[in-house]
């Protein structure tokens, strides 16, 4: 492998800033923050949507659909209730 024309491949940290959530993983993403996990000091990657706070992978989403549809059931079929 030629030395020189490849980016750094290192641990960062992913922020989640809406849920306040953090992971470690690898990156090449250059970030002049840092942060201090476990006793040792990672870059740090702030996102503002991640796996933790999504809707698809928490199903807040679905649970709200699911919810209005309940309600425009009962609304249509309420006056057929003996």
């Amino acid at each position: 492998m030629k030395q020189g024309i490849h980016p750094n491949y290192r641990e960062v940290i992913f922020f989640d800033t809406s849920s306040e959530t953090k992971f470690v993983t690898r990156s090449t993403m250059e970030t002049p923050d840092t942060m201090e996990h476990e006793g040792k000091t990672y870059p740090l990657i702030k996102v503002d949507v991640s796996s933790s706070s999504h809707p698809f992978y928490t199903g807040g989403k679905t649970h709200i659909k699911a919810a209005g549809r309940v309600e425009k059931f009962n609304s249509r079929y309420a006056s057929r209730k003996k």
